[in-house]
């Protein structure tokens, strides 16, 4: 009998210890891009396939980074992008594009299909920093345009944005996130006319 109660006391407080509940999990997107579509342009006739963004820093995730310094960073716990960092990039550029009508088609990297154009892509940086009492985020990418054909470089740019968050959270930081790609959205659609 005391072997019984002492093994409901222990399993109780196994229990107890275990049924904590976690914080929920914010999940954002980059959200749309408005785009004004061209009527025509030099490249209409062509195809133009997006890359999977390539990173020279950190890991490609759907983890969100901040920093307080250069040398100090992390993770947001509870809030995450709704897919990688590189994936919604990419999705971002692939709708841009689609979008502005300078291209016969947008591919995706991963499309069997052949393309008269590549673009490639460098990810600086994609995080939220932090430095006393200022918070902004950083969005920094630099692009490459191909020729598929000649496999020749055609042209260079890297393109940086740094907006203010209106709060130093997560949700601040993906409000100016999403101003930020807005606007190298737009920029791309016109360096690429």
């Amino acid at each position: 009998m005391i072997r019984y109660l002492i093994l409901i006391v222990i399993l109780l407080f196994m229990t107890a210890c275990s049924s904590k509940i976690a914080a929920p999990i914010h999940i954002y997107s980059l959200g749309t891009v408005h785009i004004v579509p061209e009527s025509s342009g030099k490249d209409h006739q062509k195809t133009i396939k997006v890359s999977f963004p390539q990173t020279l820093k950190e890991k490609i995730s759907n983890k969100m980074n901040y920093s307080y310094s250069p040398d100090d960073q992390g993770v947001y716990l509870n809030s995450q992008w709704s897919n990688n960092s590189g994936k919604l990039i990419q999705g971002n550029i692939i709708e841009a594009l689609v979008k502005s009508r300078l291209f016969k088609a947008v591919l995706p990297y991963e499309s069997t299909a052949g393309e008269d154009l590549r673009l490639e892509s460098n990810i600086f940086d994609f995080s939220h920093h932090v430095r006393g009492d200022a918070s902004y985020a950083v969005v920094s990418i630099q692009f490459s345009l191909i020729d598929t054909d000649t496999g020749k470089l055609i042209k260079t740019k890297r393109f940086s944005y740094k907006e203010d968050t209106q709060t130093t959270d997560a949700k601040g930081y993906v409000e100016a996130t999403r101003r930020a790609m807005n606007r190298l959205s737009k920029d791309l659609v016109r360096w690429l006319r």
